[in-house]
């Protein structure tokens, strides 16, 4: 994994999640440990806003925003699916794999969320969600805990956070873009 290799993500089928707090991105508190991070923004109004933005999450439309290649053996719409997200170019990119541990594919509340498996530059989870309000508000939630798990990520660690960061704030701005079709 990493640096010029491609791993599949079918060869990560059964590799080990690299957290023990499964999950816990749906908890009313983030776990201790990790640094934890929640960004929820109004992106419209209306259950045709709310479609389409539940489309582009489950079309992996936020991580290919920031430029990731996604290669899943399924969608985020199945628990188990395993993506490998590639940043970087062909061959020279780095993988990030995951393995999605939560969906919700129906109802006024959709999403999933991701954990980290071997080799991912980080350890933790991340939830993408998008919540239509009684109000009709149109309302997308992204929730992350997450710690530097390889040595590359620790040898850089502000770098490593504003990596995250930024790729967070496109990730809201691609979903605004899903919002207004």
């Amino acid at each position: 994994m990493g640096l010029l290799r491609a791993v599949s993500p079918v060869d990560l089928r059964d590799a080990p999640l690299t957290y023990a707090e499964v999950g816990a991105t749906g908890s009313a508190e983030l776990p201790a440990g990790y640094l934890p991070g929640e960004w929820t923004e109004v992106v419209g109004t209306g259950r045709e806003t709310f479609e389409r933005v539940a489309a582009a999450i489950f079309e992996w439309t936020p991580q290919r925003s920031v430029g990731l290649r996604v290669r899943a053996t399924g969608t985020p719409a199945e628990v188990g699916t395993v993506v490998v997200l590639t940043a970087g170019l062909p061959r020279l990119g780095y993988d990030i794999p995951c393995r999605v541990v939560w969906a919700s594919t129906t109802g006024d509340e959709r999403g999933y969320a991701y954990g980290t498996l071997p080799g991912h530059p980080e350890s933790g989870e991340e939830r993408f969600t998008v919540r239509l309000a009684d109000s009709g508000d149109v309302v997308v939630t992204i929730r992350v805990f997450s710690r530097l798990a390889t040595p590359a990520a620790r040898v850089v660690p502000p770098v490593s956070r504003f990596v995250q960061g930024l790729a967070t704030r496109r990730y809201l701005s691609s979903l605004k873009r899903a919002a207004r079709g």
